[in-house]
């Protein structure tokens, strides 16, 4: 019997083109393009949940406490910006743009975790952001997200004071 060279390895062998080198080439060439490039940012306006009286049954508070403004560059989608008529009280304006983060520079840069609820302020507007996603997968990997999207709806007269 002779030696066969040509064995099972014990463990598989990592995804080629799919390491750690990799995700930080993906990392940097989004940090420089959404930051040097395009330019668009955001001020985001996290809820101070230490401050912040929330209701002990329900968990929702009337008067919520901010924390400062802090700049972020993510790629904006604005949609429009319009009226509608609504029955009672008269003109209601309406506004939504779709907040793009890029999430490793939120988590890992800037430590933040962007939540529903929370404020952003674009182009001299504030808006509430309504719900989130993670619509993208690095390489398709589990686990790897590489966005988180935020739908945002412009906040109305006296809901949200940044002073």
């Amino acid at each position: 019997m002779t030696h066969n060279k040509w064995t099972e390895p014990e463990y598989a062998p990592p995804p080629l083109f799919l390491g750690q080198k990799e995700k930080d080439l993906v990392k940097q060439v989004n940090d420089e393009l959404i930051e040097r490039v395009i330019g668009q940012e955001v001020f985001y306006y996290p809820i101070d949940h230490i401050t912040t009286n929330y209701h002990p049954l329900y968990g929702e508070a009337i008067v919520k406490n901010f924390l400062p403004p802090i700049r972020i560059y993510a790629l904006v989608e604005w949609s429009s910006y319009g009226s509608t008529m609504t029955e009672g009280f008269g003109m209601d304006k309406k506004s939504e743009i779709i907040v793009h983060f890029h999430h490793r520079r939120l988590k890992e840069d800037q430590d933040l975790f962007v939540r529903e609820g929370d404020f952003v302020k674009y182009d001299g507007l504030y808006y509430e952001i309504f719900t989130l996603e993670e619509p993208k997968q690095l390489f398709g990997q589990i686990g790897n997200s590489l966005e988180v999207k935020a739908t945002c709806g412009i906040s109305r007269q006296g809901l949200f004071d940044a002073t």
